[in-house]
């Protein structure tokens, strides 16, 4: 892949904790990774097969109060050209372009609302390949301003807009298709406490397993699992350092999916809603026709009830026409004595 390809692709992923052995001993236990050294002092790679998915690192002193998290990593083909023109978009230079050597060129940036993300032009014009399991599936952007940060990734990146998804008090959970295809989607933060930041999704085999891994091995689970529309299952989870990850299991074998793939958090279960409404009224169609079928039966049953009256009334008036009859000649047999 040429650098003129990668644009707008997400390529690295790279965590930076307070602990780096405790997170190189707690993530392969939850996601299909392992870890391999690197060239560069302090750094370790995460692999998945034989792929290289991201990085570990210790928190650089600069950073602060800043708390352990994952940082993404977005191609492009000129890493100091795409920095000027985000600055002059209203972003941020958290850190200035530079080499990392026989790897590439990066800089770091906070977007106008806040998130902190990277920019990368790999060296030797290659970019990682994305394994199946163990790779970064999806990526979802909590900001202050959706319709803003579509503006922004899209002049910078290319990404187009794709299907919104109305959550009502929530606003719109947005999604963002790179290539033609679905990547990645854009919300409102949850509470004004709450910063802006990006948050990737690992796709695994089974996300439940992946959930009892996490609390086994001291992380927290944040939401989920749950099945989100497109069918696939996402949870959402912290390290036991905090830093937030996500995972993502594909649909399930005999399932259907839903018709679309928003990989939210509760927001995407509110997206489903519309469809789980329109199931009780399909059912209310079908029913009308069993209720029409069940007077018949009510009719004959009037008419039953109808004759065995007729019947009762019959039968109560013939003892009276007998006793009539017998009255009748000792009637006729006192007129004549009198006489």
């Amino acid at each position: 892949m040429s650098n003129a390809e990668v644009l707008g692709r997400f390529v690295w992923h790279e965590l930076l904790t307070t602990d780096t052995a405790a997170a190189a001993a707690f993530y392969p236990k939850v996601v299909p990774w392992r870890t391999q050294p690197s060239n560069m002092p302090g750094y370790t790679i995460w692999m998945s097969a034989q792929a290289q998915v991201g990085g570990l690192m210790a928190l650089p002193s600069e950073a602060g109060d800043s708390p352990p998290h994952w940082l993404v990593y977005i191609g492009t083909p000129n890493v100091d050209a795409t920095c000027s023109q985000a600055q002059g978009l209203g972003a941020r230079v958290v850190k200035p372009p530079g080499d990392i050597p026989n790897v590439g060129r990066f800089a770091v940036l906070a977007d106008p609302q806040g998130a902190t993300f990277a920019l990368f032009t790999p060296g030797g014009n290659q970019a990682p390949p994305t394994p199946q399991q163990g790779g970064f599936s999806w990526h979802e952007l909590a900001t202050t301003d959706v319709a803003a940060a579509v503006r922004f990734y899209g002049t910078l990146f290319g990404w187009s807009k794709g299907r919104g998804h109305d959550m009502g008090a929530l606003g719109v959970y947005q999604i963002f298709e790179h290539g033609g295809q679905q990547v990645g989607g854009m919300c409102n933060v949850q509470g004004p406490s709450t910063a802006p930041s990006w948050l990737s999704y690992v796709h695994v085999a089974d996300s439940a397993k992946a959930v009892a891994a996490a609390k086994g091995a001291g992380g927290r689970l944040l939401h989920g699992p749950m099945e989100v529309p497109g069918g696939s299952w996402i949870a959402l989870m912290m390290d036991p350092q905090g830093g937030a990850f996500a995972v993502q299991e594909a649909p399930r074998t005999g399932q259907k999916p839903a018709a679309a793939k928003p990989a939210a958090t509760s927001k995407a279960t509110a997206a489903a809603k519309p469809a789980r409404a329109a199931r009780p009224a399909a059912k209310k169609k079908a029913a009308k026709p069993k209720k029409a079928a069940k007077k018949k039966p009510a009719k004959r049953k009037a008419a039953k009830k109808k004759v065995a009256r007729k019947k009762v009334a019959r039968k109560k008036a013939r003892p009276a026409r007998r006793k009539t009859a017998r009255r009748a000649p000792k009637k006729r047999a006192r007129r004549a004595r009198r006489r």
